[in-house]
Protein backbone atom coordinates (compact mmCIF):
# COMPACT_ATOMS: atom_id res chain seq x y z
CA UNK A 1 0.00 0.00 0.00
CA UNK A 2 2.90 2.32 0.78
CA UNK A 3 4.50 1.70 -2.33
CA UNK A 4 1.21 2.72 -4.32
CA UNK A 5 0.88 6.01 -2.86
CA UNK A 6 4.38 7.09 -3.46
CA UNK A 7 3.61 6.64 -6.80
CA UNK A 8 3.32 9.67 -9.09
CA UNK A 9 2.97 9.50 -13.44
CA UNK A 10 5.28 11.59 -15.79
CA UNK A 11 2.85 11.30 -18.24
CA UNK A 12 -0.60 11.10 -16.77
CA UNK A 13 -2.65 12.31 -19.19
CA UNK A 14 -1.95 8.83 -20.93
CA UNK A 15 -3.78 6.99 -18.29
CA UNK A 16 -7.05 7.98 -20.52
CA UNK A 17 -6.35 5.20 -22.79
CA UNK A 18 -7.58 2.70 -19.92
CA UNK A 19 -10.99 4.06 -21.33
CA UNK A 20 -10.47 2.01 -24.39
CA UNK A 21 -10.15 -1.96 -22.04
CA UNK A 22 -14.33 -1.46 -20.95
CA UNK A 23 -14.83 -0.24 -24.37
CA UNK A 24 -12.86 -3.43 -26.02
CA UNK A 25 -14.49 -5.76 -23.55
CA UNK A 26 -17.86 -4.61 -24.43
CA UNK A 27 -17.12 -5.21 -28.00
CA UNK A 28 -15.95 -8.86 -27.02
CA UNK A 29 -19.28 -9.67 -25.27
CA UNK A 30 -21.03 -8.42 -28.17
CA UNK A 31 -19.37 -10.52 -30.24
CA UNK A 32 -19.71 -13.75 -28.61
CA UNK A 33 -23.36 -13.02 -28.27
CA UNK A 34 -23.35 -12.23 -24.58
CA UNK A 35 -25.04 -8.60 -25.30
CA UNK A 36 -28.26 -10.17 -24.38
CA UNK A 37 -28.88 -13.14 -22.57
CA UNK A 38 -32.09 -14.37 -21.52
CA UNK A 39 -33.57 -17.25 -20.39
CA UNK A 40 -36.69 -17.95 -18.16
CA UNK A 41 -35.27 -21.24 -16.13
CA UNK A 42 -32.31 -23.09 -15.35
CA UNK A 43 -33.42 -25.88 -17.52
CA UNK A 44 -32.30 -24.25 -20.40
CA UNK A 45 -28.41 -24.84 -19.17
CA UNK A 46 -28.97 -28.33 -18.75
CA UNK A 47 -26.36 -30.70 -21.01
CA UNK A 48 -24.34 -27.29 -22.38
CA UNK A 49 -21.49 -29.07 -21.93
CA UNK A 50 -19.16 -26.01 -22.20
CA UNK A 51 -15.38 -27.19 -23.51
CA UNK A 52 -12.71 -26.28 -21.12
CA UNK A 53 -11.62 -24.49 -23.83
CA UNK A 54 -13.71 -21.91 -24.93
CA UNK A 55 -13.65 -20.99 -20.75
CA UNK A 56 -9.66 -20.74 -21.40
CA UNK A 57 -10.14 -18.34 -24.62
CA UNK A 58 -12.37 -15.88 -22.69
CA UNK A 59 -9.61 -16.35 -19.83
CA UNK A 60 -7.03 -15.52 -22.43
CA UNK A 61 -8.97 -12.35 -23.18
CA UNK A 62 -9.03 -11.08 -20.01
CA UNK A 63 -5.18 -11.58 -19.70
CA UNK A 64 -4.69 -9.65 -22.90
CA UNK A 65 -7.01 -6.61 -21.95
CA UNK A 66 -4.95 -6.79 -18.43
CA UNK A 67 -1.93 -6.67 -20.44
CA UNK A 68 -2.97 -4.16 -22.21
CA UNK A 69 -4.11 -2.22 -19.47
CA UNK A 70 -0.62 -2.59 -17.80
CA UNK A 71 1.24 -1.53 -20.95
CA UNK A 72 -0.93 1.84 -20.80
CA UNK A 73 0.61 2.05 -17.40
CA UNK A 74 4.12 1.83 -18.74
CA UNK A 75 3.32 4.36 -21.44
CA UNK A 76 2.67 6.71 -18.59
CA UNK A 77 5.65 6.39 -16.86
CA UNK A 78 5.06 5.64 -13.20
CA UNK A 79 7.18 7.33 -11.06
CA UNK A 80 8.40 6.96 -6.58
CA UNK A 81 9.39 9.78 -4.80
CA UNK A 82 12.04 10.08 -2.45
CA UNK A 83 12.14 13.30 -0.27
CA UNK A 84 14.77 14.53 2.26
CA UNK A 85 15.54 17.73 3.96
CA UNK A 86 19.09 19.70 4.20
CA UNK A 87 18.57 22.02 7.39
CA UNK A 88 20.58 24.16 7.80
CA UNK A 89 21.05 26.30 11.42
CA UNK A 90 22.49 30.00 11.84
CA UNK A 91 22.18 29.79 16.03
CA UNK A 92 22.61 32.69 18.36
CA UNK A 93 25.40 32.38 21.17
CA UNK A 94 23.22 33.41 24.29
CA UNK A 95 24.89 33.83 27.82
CA UNK A 96 22.37 34.17 31.00
CA UNK A 97 23.95 36.84 33.53
CA UNK A 98 21.73 35.92 36.77
CA UNK A 99 22.22 37.57 40.21
CA UNK A 100 22.49 35.29 43.38
CA UNK A 101 22.88 37.87 45.84
CA UNK A 102 21.03 37.63 48.93
CA UNK A 103 18.85 39.79 48.21
CA UNK A 104 16.97 37.57 45.34
CA UNK A 105 15.86 35.38 48.02
CA UNK A 106 13.10 38.36 48.78
CA UNK A 107 9.55 36.81 48.48
CA UNK A 108 7.68 39.43 45.88
CA UNK A 109 8.38 36.57 43.69
CA UNK A 110 7.19 32.93 44.36
CA UNK A 111 8.94 31.44 45.85
CA UNK A 112 11.31 34.13 45.74
CA UNK A 113 13.29 35.83 43.04
CA UNK A 114 15.69 33.48 42.53
CA UNK A 115 13.87 30.63 42.08
CA UNK A 116 11.42 32.08 39.97
CA UNK A 117 14.54 33.23 37.44
CA UNK A 118 15.74 29.99 37.52
CA UNK A 119 12.31 28.21 36.35
CA UNK A 120 11.78 31.00 34.05
CA UNK A 121 15.19 30.71 32.60
CA UNK A 122 15.20 27.17 31.93
CA UNK A 123 11.53 27.47 29.82
CA UNK A 124 13.63 29.96 27.85
CA UNK A 125 16.77 27.46 27.21
CA UNK A 126 14.04 24.97 26.04
CA UNK A 127 12.20 27.08 23.44
CA UNK A 128 15.62 27.67 21.84
CA UNK A 129 17.20 24.05 20.79
CA UNK A 130 19.38 25.38 18.38
CA UNK A 131 21.54 27.79 20.16
CA UNK A 132 24.43 27.66 22.79
CA UNK A 133 23.64 28.94 25.63
CA UNK A 134 25.87 29.82 28.52
CA UNK A 135 25.41 30.49 32.03
CA UNK A 136 27.12 33.22 34.49
CA UNK A 137 26.24 34.03 37.89
CA UNK A 138 27.37 37.01 40.13
CA UNK A 139 26.59 38.44 43.54
CA UNK A 140 29.82 40.00 45.76
CA UNK A 141 31.85 38.25 42.82
CA UNK A 142 31.24 36.59 39.05
CA UNK A 143 32.05 33.34 37.84
CA UNK A 144 31.21 31.40 34.75
CA UNK A 145 28.49 28.44 36.06
CA UNK A 146 28.37 26.73 33.00
CA UNK A 147 29.96 27.92 29.24
CA UNK A 148 28.50 27.90 25.97
CA UNK A 149 27.28 24.72 24.77
CA UNK A 150 24.05 23.25 23.06
CA UNK A 151 23.50 20.39 25.58
CA UNK A 152 20.53 22.12 27.09
CA UNK A 153 20.01 19.64 29.92
CA UNK A 154 23.55 20.02 31.19
CA UNK A 155 23.11 23.82 31.34
CA UNK A 156 19.72 23.14 32.80
CA UNK A 157 21.54 21.00 35.37
CA UNK A 158 23.71 23.28 36.33
CA UNK A 159 20.82 26.03 36.63
CA UNK A 160 19.54 24.11 39.30
CA UNK A 161 22.11 23.79 41.55
CA UNK A 162 22.48 27.85 41.61
CA UNK A 163 21.66 29.08 45.14
CA UNK A 164 22.75 32.17 46.87
CA UNK A 165 26.08 31.87 48.86
CA UNK A 166 27.64 30.63 46.45
CA UNK A 167 30.01 33.52 46.53
CA UNK A 168 30.43 36.40 48.81
CA UNK A 169 27.39 38.52 48.77
CA UNK A 170 27.01 42.30 46.94
CA UNK A 171 25.85 43.07 43.64
CA UNK A 172 29.01 43.33 41.10
CA UNK A 173 26.95 43.79 38.21
CA UNK A 174 29.97 45.38 36.26
CA UNK A 175 32.02 41.74 37.00
CA UNK A 176 28.49 39.76 35.89
CA UNK A 177 28.46 41.75 32.56
CA UNK A 178 32.42 41.86 31.64
CA UNK A 179 32.69 37.76 32.71
CA UNK A 180 29.80 37.17 30.15
CA UNK A 181 31.38 39.30 27.50
CA UNK A 182 34.35 37.28 27.86
CA UNK A 183 32.16 33.91 27.30
CA UNK A 184 30.62 34.85 23.95
CA UNK A 185 33.40 38.06 22.79
CA UNK A 186 35.11 35.39 20.27
CA UNK A 187 31.92 33.85 19.15
CA UNK A 188 31.67 32.94 15.27
CA UNK A 189 27.53 32.70 15.39
CA UNK A 190 25.26 35.73 13.74
CA UNK A 191 24.43 37.34 16.80
CA UNK A 192 25.90 37.22 20.41
CA UNK A 193 23.59 37.99 23.53
CA UNK A 194 23.49 38.46 27.13
CA UNK A 195 20.43 38.27 29.11
CA UNK A 196 21.82 40.17 32.40
CA UNK A 197 19.46 39.96 35.32
CA UNK A 198 19.61 41.23 38.48
CA UNK A 199 17.87 43.20 41.34
CA UNK A 200 20.08 45.97 42.65
CA UNK A 201 22.66 48.77 42.36
CA UNK A 202 26.36 47.87 41.04
CA UNK A 203 28.29 47.80 44.56
CA UNK A 204 30.89 45.62 44.35
CA UNK A 205 33.49 44.57 41.70
CA UNK A 206 36.23 45.76 40.02
CA UNK A 207 34.85 46.72 36.60
CA UNK A 208 32.39 49.09 36.04
CA UNK A 209 29.16 48.77 34.64
CA UNK A 210 29.37 51.31 32.19
CA UNK A 211 32.83 50.03 31.16
CA UNK A 212 31.94 46.84 30.73
CA UNK A 213 28.73 47.79 28.66
CA UNK A 214 31.38 49.89 26.06
CA UNK A 215 33.04 46.39 26.02
CA UNK A 216 30.04 44.73 24.91
CA UNK A 217 29.69 47.18 22.55
CA UNK A 218 33.06 46.91 21.28
CA UNK A 219 33.09 43.33 20.50
CA UNK A 220 29.56 43.13 19.25
CA UNK A 221 27.36 41.69 22.02
CA UNK A 222 23.79 42.59 22.81
CA UNK A 223 22.82 42.82 26.23
CA UNK A 224 19.16 42.86 27.70
CA UNK A 225 19.21 43.74 31.08
CA UNK A 226 16.08 42.74 33.32
CA UNK A 227 15.27 44.60 36.64
CA UNK A 228 13.52 42.29 38.88
CA UNK A 229 11.50 43.12 42.05
CA UNK A 230 7.96 44.73 42.98
CA UNK A 231 7.34 48.38 43.58
CA UNK A 232 7.46 49.72 46.66
CA UNK A 233 8.66 47.26 49.43
CA UNK A 234 9.27 43.47 49.54
CA UNK A 235 10.05 40.65 52.45
CA UNK A 236 13.69 40.45 51.88
CA UNK A 237 17.00 38.88 54.09
CA UNK A 238 17.84 41.79 56.22
CA UNK A 239 20.33 39.93 58.67
CA UNK A 240 21.48 36.02 59.10
CA UNK A 241 21.01 34.22 62.57
CA UNK A 242 24.46 32.26 63.57
CA UNK A 243 22.67 28.95 62.02
CA UNK A 244 22.93 30.52 58.91
CA UNK A 245 18.83 31.30 58.60
CA UNK A 246 18.00 34.39 57.08
CA UNK A 247 15.95 37.12 59.25
CA UNK A 248 13.72 38.38 57.02
CA UNK A 249 12.18 42.19 56.71
CA UNK A 250 10.28 44.64 54.23
CA UNK A 251 12.47 46.90 52.55
CA UNK A 252 12.48 49.45 49.55
CA UNK A 253 12.80 47.91 46.48
CA UNK A 254 16.16 49.61 44.78
CA UNK A 255 16.77 48.50 41.08
CA UNK A 256 19.31 51.52 39.02
CA UNK A 257 17.34 51.26 36.61
CA UNK A 258 18.88 54.28 34.48
CA UNK A 259 22.36 52.54 34.65
CA UNK A 260 20.61 49.11 33.50
CA UNK A 261 18.21 51.12 30.80
CA UNK A 262 22.00 52.46 29.52
CA UNK A 263 23.71 49.08 29.49
CA UNK A 264 21.46 47.53 26.99
CA UNK A 265 20.64 51.08 24.93
CA UNK A 266 23.99 51.30 23.81
CA UNK A 267 24.66 47.68 23.02
CA UNK A 268 21.45 47.40 21.05
CA UNK A 269 18.99 45.81 23.72
CA UNK A 270 16.23 46.94 25.71
CA UNK A 271 15.77 47.01 28.90
CA UNK A 272 12.93 45.05 31.02
CA UNK A 273 11.40 45.17 34.62
CA UNK A 274 9.93 42.53 35.90
CA UNK A 275 7.17 43.03 39.26
CA UNK A 276 5.99 39.48 39.20
CA UNK A 277 6.61 35.88 37.80
CA UNK A 278 4.41 36.36 35.19
CA UNK A 279 5.70 39.44 33.75
CA UNK A 280 9.56 37.88 33.70
CA UNK A 281 8.45 35.54 31.83
CA UNK A 282 6.74 37.35 29.51
CA UNK A 283 9.83 39.31 29.18
CA UNK A 284 11.55 36.22 28.30
CA UNK A 285 9.28 35.26 25.56
CA UNK A 286 9.58 38.75 23.99
CA UNK A 287 13.66 38.39 24.07
CA UNK A 288 12.56 34.97 22.67
CA UNK A 289 10.63 36.83 19.57
CA UNK A 290 13.32 39.55 19.01
CA UNK A 291 16.45 37.11 18.79
CA UNK A 292 15.13 34.58 16.13
CA UNK A 293 17.50 31.93 15.05
CA UNK A 294 17.81 31.09 11.47
CA UNK A 295 16.84 27.24 9.97
CA UNK A 296 16.59 27.32 6.47
CA UNK A 297 15.48 23.98 5.67
CA UNK A 298 15.95 22.98 1.69
CA UNK A 299 13.58 20.13 0.01
CA UNK A 300 14.71 17.55 -2.38
CA UNK A 301 13.07 14.95 -4.15
CA UNK A 302 14.13 12.18 -6.15
CA UNK A 303 12.70 10.57 -8.93
CA UNK A 304 12.76 6.95 -9.94
CA UNK A 305 11.40 4.97 -13.01
CA UNK A 306 8.85 2.26 -11.69
CA UNK A 307 7.71 1.18 -15.28
CA UNK A 308 9.54 -2.00 -14.92
CA UNK A 309 7.38 -4.45 -12.66
CA UNK A 310 4.34 -3.36 -14.85
CA UNK A 311 6.33 -3.74 -18.08
CA UNK A 312 7.21 -7.66 -16.65
CA UNK A 313 3.91 -8.60 -15.31
CA UNK A 314 2.35 -7.57 -18.82
CA UNK A 315 5.48 -9.63 -20.84
CA UNK A 316 4.51 -12.55 -18.50
CA UNK A 317 0.77 -12.41 -19.70
CA UNK A 318 1.71 -11.99 -23.41
CA UNK A 319 3.80 -14.55 -23.06
CA UNK A 320 1.36 -17.10 -22.00
CA UNK A 321 -1.55 -15.70 -24.15
CA UNK A 322 0.74 -16.57 -26.65
CA UNK A 323 1.79 -20.32 -25.48
CA UNK A 324 -2.03 -21.06 -24.72
CA UNK A 325 -2.88 -19.99 -28.16
CA UNK A 326 -0.38 -22.26 -30.35
CA UNK A 327 -0.71 -25.58 -27.81
CA UNK A 328 -4.10 -25.54 -25.64
CA UNK A 329 -6.37 -23.59 -28.50
CA UNK A 330 -4.71 -23.99 -31.12
CA UNK A 331 -8.06 -26.13 -32.52
CA UNK A 332 -9.89 -23.33 -31.71
CA UNK A 333 -11.21 -20.50 -34.83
Amino acid sequence: MNFFSNISFAQPMLLWLLVLIPLLIASYLFRNNYSEIKFSSFSNFTGTGRSYKEYLRHFMYAMKMIAIGLLIVVLARPQSRTSWKNITTEGIDIVLAMDISASMLAKDFKPNRVEAAKEVAMDFIDARPNDRIGLVVFSGESFTQCPLTTDHAIIKNLMSEIKTGMVADGTAIGMGLATSISRVKDSKAKSKVIILLTDGINNMGAVAPQTAADIAKAFGVRVYTIGVGTQGKALAPVAMYPNGQYVFDYVPVEIDEKMLGNIAEMTGGKYFRATNTDKLAAIYKEIDRMEKTIVEERKHTRRTEEFFPFALAAGILLMLNFIMKNTLLRTLP
